[in-house]
């Protein structure tokens, strides 16, 4: 084991008031505030950083609009985080900066950063459920929330131009582990100290709803279940936060592939910010899978997004324990 997950996404925005605003009622944790940044927590410790585009501590950015500019992934050990730093300085330029984090570009041109990161455990408390055949809570109702507070920062999407050989920088390089290939759209990877179904997706920028280059999608923040996740997406609604973008047309919907219940709300700090819920958590005795798009996708959705319609999407799943679907395609 080495990485521990997203220690911390750093986004480069314009207004910072209005994204220190947003990620206050999305109920993360103000920890610091200046002129120039803001920084927020989620119980396991992990960070949203937001500086303003242009601040020199900003690395190049994968993409020049507003969004995450740089993921910083926790490492479990200063023998792990020298391991990972020795072997990719054989062949890039690596900065240690006085905080102790190695930032680096990834073959894709992608900043990334490791930083020794002790991750706090998460205290959940979640409700018995009760079905008509099996009673589970008797005589006791289930948790009044007044607000959602997520407790993970669970993974991070990017578009990419190669996803395959993206990945491959991932696994070869940084120890992360395949979880499953939505076949001709996108990978999902695990860093190999977390069990959360995906630490980061990669999808392909020359998709018909891509923008067409490289760039930051979404970033997913975990809660403890459903009625939290609805919670959240009641108060943000509350709050004007808007539910409109490409991702988030299905309102409160649910991934075959991971089995997450999700809910997307547009970010002013750039792309959507998620709730995610009831995630599929994984080991190394998992067996990836390779799957049609539409199937995996959605098993259900408040509002069914158009191109998911109908009854004609196949059940198409097959177990891809070599990798061998990530395989470049030969011409």
């Amino acid at each position: 084991m080495a990485i521990s997950g997203i220690e911390a996404l750093v986004y480069g925005v314009d207004d910072l008031d209005q994204c220190s605003r947003f990620f206050d009622d999305f109920g993360l944790t103000p920890v610091s505030r200046t002129p120039q940044d803001a920084v927020f927590e989620v119980d396991s410790g992990s960070r949203v950083v937001l500086m303003r585009r242009g601040d020199p501590r900003l690395p190049t950015a994968f993409s020049h609009s507003v969004g995450v500019h740089e993921t910083i992934w926790g490492v479990d050990s200063s023998a792990s985080f020298d391991r990972l730093v020795a072997d990719l300085k054989r062949d890039r330029d690596v900065r240690i900066d006085a905080d102790g984090v190695a930032h680096f570009l990834a073959d894709d041109g992608m900043p990334f950063g490791l930083r020794v990161w002790t991750k706090r455990t998460v205290l959940s408390v979640s409700d018995p459920v009760n079905t008509p055949g099996r009673i589970q809570r008797l005589n006791q109702h289930r948790q009044w929330r007044a607000r959602c507070r997520p407790k993970t920062i669970n993974h991070v999407v990017f578009f990419v131009e190669n996803y395959r050989a993206s990945w491959r920088f991932l696994r070869d390089r940084l120890g992360f582990r395949y979880s499953d290939h939505s076949r001709d759209i996108g990978v999902f990877a695990r860093a190999d100290g977390t069990f959360e179904h995906h630490s980061i997706f990669l999808l392909d920028c020359k998709l018909p709803v891509a923008p067409g280059k490289a760039g930051f999608m979404h970033a997913a923040f975990g809660v403890d279940d459903i009625d939290e996740l609805m919670i959240g997406a009641n108060y943000m609604e509350r709050k004007k936060w808007a539910n409109t973008s490409r991702n988030s047309s299905g309102g409160v919907s649910r991934h075959r592939i991971s089995s997450a219940i999700y809910y997307y709300v547009d970010c002013p700090a750039g792309g959507e910010a998620e709730y995610h819920a009831d995630t599929d958590y994984l080991d190394d005795n998992w067996v990836p899978r390779v799957w049609d798009f539409k199937f995996g996708s959605l098993m259900w959705a408040h509002r069914v997004p158009p191109m998911f319609a109908g009854d004609d999407i196949p059940w198409d799943m097959q177990f891809d324990a070599s990798g061998a679907s990530l395989e470049e395609k030969k011409a």
